[in-house]
């Protein structure tokens, strides 16, 4: 050995039979990091089970009824079922997957479902939760043939960086959304608050959790999510408690977004499972036809693979979850507890459970292994009977978290070669189109064609992988989906 050349370190030993099965040392991490990582994760999304219920609760369906087959919303049955299924599947992908990336409802697709499906003729709720589960069924089968792996190793690896920038950008724009800091002007695309002007009581919550987030996250404190997000909350219950804000309405733009906080609220209540199992599995064929059938399945996997695709590069890289061959560890097992998650998504008529990017939130404040998840999941089982819990958090108090996280994923922009402009303008797109759409998928597909597109227009189609081939020509057809539908007369 040269004399200047320091014998590598050892890999830390495990510390017990949980240490060990969730590789916490290898990792760099502890119990109580990971404990503390899968708490942030929970206070980062606990707006889902608040969320959820409003977008696929609270629209009836083509026949006139709502979801669990009433002629009324019922919201409690949603969002305790969504605490249900969020917390097994989150469970599922930790002590599965091995992966700090929490489950919950897809609120993309929940949209789509909501407002692009169960509203086609004759599509009841019912039967597009059967739609999901066939599309779960199929996600599972790429999964264990191999061939999801397969596409997603076929990626260049400029690409995956340039997806974890992009979805950077785009939960950064999901935080400053979400907390009413930049809003849709109706008219000339987005502004800067409240016509143009940054003014209440929630903004200044969302700016005082921003800034001391940026305050302590430069001094190295530990726990600093964490810090904020409770530090926020309390600051926002006493204000509500002592001004009576109330929640943002159009004649008073300046309360609450989402949820009040306020302690003034019955803590327990017992569950309502009664949309558990709402789902009939070939509704749709009979409702829109086979085609018709065929292509909302079709919409709904592409989505749903590729969003899994950018949020796993998102989580592993916020956190340099990679083993020694630099892929992400467990990355079968991870596609296999999404899938599973999709099918429980279904037949629990919570619409399509995937991967949650405010994972980076809990990776950003240490968590690296699935300890984490099994943390977060537990916390979701728990809202089942203190759902008010999950409504204290105002939605002001967790988004600047996600304008941090947004940050920490922008600095790997540098890992992208500018000068290759071959793979610098399709990174470019994949970049911008993310947040611009306001859509994961749209922006890693833009990447994709626009790849396979340069490459074949200057004669190097054989330096694409037959995959990205193949995964190009899908994203078009992805985005031409809606007016194919709309000629056979299926929208």
């Amino acid at each position: 050995m040269h004399p200047e050349q320091k014998p590598p370190r050892p890999s830390p030993q495990p510390r017990g039979s949980i240490d060990r099965y969730f590789h916490i040392s290898e990792r760099g991490s502890t119990v109580a990091r990971e404990l503390r990582g899968g708490f942030a994760t929970f206070l980062a999304m606990s707006y889902i089970i608040v969320l959820n219920p409003l977008i696929i609760g609270a629209s009836a369906d083509s026949t006139g009824q709502f979801l669990g087959g009433g002629s009324e919303p019922n919201l409690p049955a949603v969002a305790a079922a969504t605490s249900l299924i969020s917390g097994v599947m989150t469970i599922l992908m930790g002590v599965l997957g091995k992966f700090p990336m929490a489950v919950s409802s897809s609120l993309g697709l929940s949209a789509f479902i909501t407002y692009g499906i169960v509203v086609l003729p004759g599509m009841t709720w019912a039967d597009a939760m059967g739609l999901v589960v066939i599309e779960g069924v199929i996600l599972l089968v790429l999964v264990l043939t191999g061939f999801r792996s397969a596409i997603f190793n076929a990626v260049p690896g400029a690409l995956k960086t340039a997806i974890s920038v992009g979805i950077g950008l785009f939960i950064a724009l999901i935080g400053m959304v979400n907390a009413g800091f930049i809003q849709n002007s109706g008219g000339t695309g987005l502004e800067l608050g409240v016509d143009g002007f940054v003014f209440g009581w929630p903004l200044l919550i969302f700016l005082v959790a921003l800034f001391a987030l940026f305050v302590m996250w430069t001094m190295s404190v530990r726990g600093a999510i964490l810090y904020s997000i409770v530090g926020a909350t309390v600051l926002a219950i006493t204000i509500e408690s002592v001004l009576r804000v109330g929640p943002a309405t159009e004649e008073h733009p300046y309360g609450w977004e989402l949820t009040t906080p306020s302690l003034d609220q019955n803590w327990f209540s017992l569950p309502d499972f009664s949309i558990l199992g709402e789902f009939h599995l070939l509704g749709s064929w009979e409702s829109v036809g086979v085609v018709g059938a065929t292509l909302l399945v079709f919409t709904l996997l592409l989505a749903n693979f590729f969003d899994l695709l950018g949020t796993m590069v998102g989580v592993s890289n916020a956190g340099g979850i990679r083993d020694s061959d630099g892929e992400i560890p467990y990355s079968r097992r991870i596609m296999v507890s999404d899938a599973v998650g999709t099918i429980g998504g279904g037949i629990g008529a919570t619409s399509v459970n995937s991967g949650f990017i405010e994972s980076t939130v809990g990776v950003g404040d240490g968590a690296r292994t699935g300890l984490a998840n099994v943390m977060t999941g537990l916390l979701f089982l728990a809202t089942i009977v203190l759902a008010p819990l999950a409504a204290v958090i105002p939605v002001e108090a967790a988004s600047a978290t996600l304008v941090l996280v947004g940050f920490l994923m922008m600095q790997q922009i540098v890992r992208i070669d500018w000068t290759d402009l071959e793979i610098a303008i399709p990174a470019f797109m994949t970049v911008v189109i993310m947040p611009f759409s306001y859509s994961i998928t749209n922006g890693i597909g833009a990447g994709f064609v626009t790849y396979v597109v340069i490459k074949v227009l200057r004669g190097k189609w054989r330096e694409v992988h037959p995959l990205m081939h193949l995964t190009a020509g899908l994203f078009v057809l992805y985005f031409v989906s809606g007016p194919i539908q709309d000629a056979l007369g299926v929208s």
